[in-house]
């Protein structure tokens, strides 16, 4: 498996994360502040996912942007420009959206929380099962990269 099929991965199952918490949060939000609570439960899901996301397509344009290296400046270059992008939209979305009268605070703030621990959860969960090597060594002749039998 690839890094690009571990990034697939993880946005394919953080969709499924966002769907799960937009309907939990939803109902949640519904029965705390009605329907202000419904938009911010939506609200507060949509940026949290949007800002995870960003981080697995920073590493797929940056293993492409680096020819496959991972020790390369330009994987790095696109990774923390990513996460420097992340750190602006993030502040100013959350100036825009302080005092916001169609805004439920805590709501928008539980959906956040539990998007974000919730995509740590899979990540861990992708990139455990993911079986990447830890030692690269070249294969060789004899076992052409599977473990030799003794």
């Amino acid at each position: 498996m690839t890094i690009q099929d571990v990034m697939r991965r993880v946005l394919a199952y953080g969709g499924l994360l966002a769907l799960a918490i937009a309907v939990i949060g939803g109902i949640v939000g519904f029965a705390v502040a009605g329907w202000t609570g419904v938009v911010s439960a939506l609200v507060g899901t949509a940026i949290a996912i949007a800002f995870l996301s960003l981080t697995a397509v920073s590493v797929i344009v940056g293993f492409k942007v680096s020819r496959g290296e991972l020790l390369h400046v330009g994987f790095f270059g696109v990774l923390l420009g990513g996460m420097m992008l992340k750190f602006v939209l993030f502040l100013v979305f959350m100036m825009w959206l302080q005092g916001q009268p169609w805004l439920a605070g805590g709501v928008v703030f539980g959906t956040m929380l539990a998007a974000v621990l919730g995509s740590l959860v899979v990540d861990v969960l992708v990139i455990g099962r993911s079986r990447q090597p830890t030692v690269d060594e070249p294969a060789e002749e004899e076992t052409q990269g599977r473990p030799a039998r003794r």
